[in-house]
C-alpha cells in the first residue's frame, strides 16, 4: 500500500454517507474516503454479519467497537476485540473474511 500524493486532509466520518454491502448474512455499512488506489473506511457490521466472499486484498484493520472474528480460508480463526487489529499484504496469507455474532465497528485502510 502506498499513499498517493495527498494534502493534509481532515475527515469527518459522520458526514460521509454510508453505502450498504450485503453479506452472506447481515450487512456492512461503509463510510469510505478514497484517493487513487488508497481506500480508508469506517465499517460497521450488523449482528450476525458474515462476509459473502474470501478476500486476498491487503488491509490494516483496527477494531473500534464490538467483536469480529477474522476467519482464514485455511481454517485459522482470530477473535479481535476493541483495541486489537491485524495487518496483511495483498496475497500475503490465506484468503480471509470477517464475521461477527453481535456486530462490530472497524477502521480499515487498504
Amino acid at each position: 500500500m502506498k499513499i498517493p500524493p495527498l494534502p493534509y486532509t481532515v475527515t469527518d466520518w459522520s458526514q460521509i454517507e454510508p453505502t450498504r454491502h450485503a453479506g452472506e448474512s447481515g450487512e456492512a455499512l461503509w463510510r469510505t474516503f478514497t484517493v487513487g488506489e488508497l481506500r480508508v473506511r469506517v465499517v460497521e457490521y450488523s449482528p450476525g454479519y458474515v462476509a459473502d466472499h474470501w478476500c486476498d486484498r491487503g488491509h490494516v484493520v483496527y477494531v473500534l467497537e464490538g467483536e469480529v472474528e477474522a476467519e482464514l480460508k485455511d481454517g485459522r480463526r482470530f477473535v479481535l476485540r476493541p483495541g486489537m487489529g491485524y495487518q496483511v499484504s495483498d496475497f500475503g496469507d490465506a484468503a480471509h473474511r470477517s464475521c461477527t455474532p453481535k456486530g462490530a465497528k472497524l477502521f480499515i485502510v487498504d
